[in-house]
């Protein structure tokens, strides 16, 4: 099994155990997402065909769907924070008029 399979069976075993906490049928839960009860299904079972769209959509409902921000976040450029940092502290004057 490969390490993205690995992954999304886990991902796929997380929603399974959040969808069973808050005592949701698959039938309950596809029709809060859109999505069919056989689409629940393979979501839960790590199934890689599964359109992203409907992930998002189930992050949604389980109040998840910021941590999207954290995949893919640009990464912090120390130079460009201390630039800000000194150009703030930098006193600013309007100039003389001539």
């Amino acid at each position: 099994m490969s390490t993205i399979d690995e992954k999304l069976k886990s991902l796929g075993i997380r929603l399974l155990s959040e969808r069973l906490r808050r005592n949701e049928s698959r039938e309950i839960f596809a029709a809060r997402i859109g999505v069919s009860r056989p689409t629940i299904r393979k979501m839960e079972s790590g199934d890689s065909k599964v359109l992203i769209g409907h992930w998002v959509a189930a992050l949604d409902i389980l109040n998840h769907v910021d941590d999207l921000d954290a995949i893919l976040a640009l990464p912090e450029d120390l130079f460009i924070k201390y630039d800000l940092s000194k150009s703030s502290q930098t006193r600013q004057r309007a100039r003389r008029r001539s």
